[in-house]
């Protein structure tokens, strides 16, 4: 179509959100099928947040809003980040967008230019490349092996840093590895940036909350603090606070790079949602034991899930350090057959063995850049964990 845009032909549709919608398109269908692709918490929104958007409704705070989110939730942010993350962030600092990944949109669109470098670890979130070629620029990915924990290893960085590297983008816990960078790691990383002073951090923290087995969570601006004017960190209420539809994601960083990423955003999107914001004003100052238990019982889901799959021939996966999902290695069942004698050739042959034969929707490793493995999500009820890995045990069992 001659009216589209180079800019659009470079990226692909985000998988996960597509692989989401066929699932709800099958189920609305009648299929009994068993969803494990859900990047989102299956936890009802807590029940003092909903009140706090009611009253916002009832006292007609329901104009739009500064573009860069109101005074008050901005305040309970700038709280947050210096109560939980020894963070101070003057107002100017602060900026609330529609979702974390518009913020991390914004940012990328308003810094990176034609020939650009944003180093991307692999495996990483689905829209990280894209964003950034949508910005024209080049993502340069540092793969992060099974065997060293998928985490990213100080000399990869090293050798990935050019003096065209913009941006390093780091996501801890992460999206779909589930591990999580410890201070003394985030700490050798800073080392390594601290001598490419062109190079900034932009540090997805959406999965703070969810970390397991009393791990603490920590920040790079926090670890370094020199790293902090070059620094964008990355929150939301989504994931800790079951709030995805609400769309709400925050950001601290310099006040030059928050003022062009609310220059963008008034021409896009303008403000978030009134009434979202009303609502995580009371997520970030209200009572926090409910986060802490829902976490508890996410480690549950994620022992009971691990255990599972580990006991299945031919699926192998480590124990994530914290978010809510399994990255699994279908390596060894690369080059069997399936009962109709198709076959595997892929992670993604796997995967589309297990929804089209076994009614089981996970998603191929290859979308974040790592095959042949699968993210399977434990964001859902414990029954149907145990009929999912059920299905992929027979589905496993089935194969020649």
């Amino acid at each position: 179509m001659g009216v589209l845009s180079p800019r659009v032909n470079r990226i692909k549709p985000s998988l996960s959100s597509m692989t989401v919608k066929k699932v709800r398109e099958l189920k609305a269908a009648g299929i009994d099928l068993i969803g494990l692709t859900m990047g989102e918490p299956d936890f009802d929104t807590p029940p003092l947040i909903a009140e706090a958007a009611a009253r916002a409704i009832a006292e007609s705070r329901t104009k739009y809003t500064n573009v860069e989110g109101t005074p008050e939730l901005k305040q309970a942010i700038q709280g947050k980040f210096k109560r939980e993350n020894a963070l101070e962030y003057e107002m100017d600092e602060i900026v609330v967008g529609n979702g974390a990944k518009q913020l991390i949109f914004n940012a990328i669109l308003a810094t990176v230019s034609a020939g650009d470098e944003v180093i991307v670890p692999v495996p990483y979130w689905v829209s990280y490349p894209d964003i950034v070629l949508l910005g024209n620029g080049t993502p340069v990915y540092v793969v992060c092996p099974p065997d060293a924990g998928f985490k990213m290893r100080p000399d990869d960085l090293e050798q990935a840093i050019t003096p065209r590297t913009k941006w390093l983008i780091l996501n801890s816990p992460c999206n779909p590895s589930g591990i999580f960078y410890t201070s003394e790691e985030l700490a050798a990383i800073a080392r390594v940036l601290l001598r490419h002073p062109q190079t900034w951090v932009l540090t997805d923290d959406i999965y703070e909350h969810l970390l397991y087995d009393g791990r603490r969570f920590a920040t790079i601006a926090q670890v370094e603090p020199e790293l902090k004017q070059r620094t964008l960190t990355v929150n939301g209420v989504s994931k800790a606070y079951a709030m995805t539809g609400w769309r709400i994601g925050y950001a601290g960083g310099p006040a030059e790079l928050i003022k062009a990423m609310v220059k963008l955003q008034s021409q896009s999107t303008s403000c978030a949602c009134s009434i979202s914001q009303a609502a995580a004003v009371e997520a970030l100052t209200g009572p926090q034991d409910l986060v802490l238990e829902r976490a508890r019982r996410f480690q549950e889901r994620r022992d009971f899930v691990v255990d599972q799959l580990n006991r299945i021939p031919g699926i192998a996966c480590h124990v994530p350090d914290g978010a809510f999902y399994i990255f699994a290695s279908c390596r060894d069942l690369i080059g069997r057959q399936t009962p109709t004698g198709k076959v595997i050739q892929s992670d993604s042959d796997f995967v589309m063995y297990l929804l089209d034969s076994f009614h089981v929707a996970v998603l191929q490793g290859d979308a974040y850049g790592m095959s042949p493995f699968f993210r399977l999500s434990f964001a859902t009820s414990l029954d149907t964990l145990k009929e999912g890995c059920s299905r992929i045990h027979d589905a496993c069992e089935s194969l020649r």
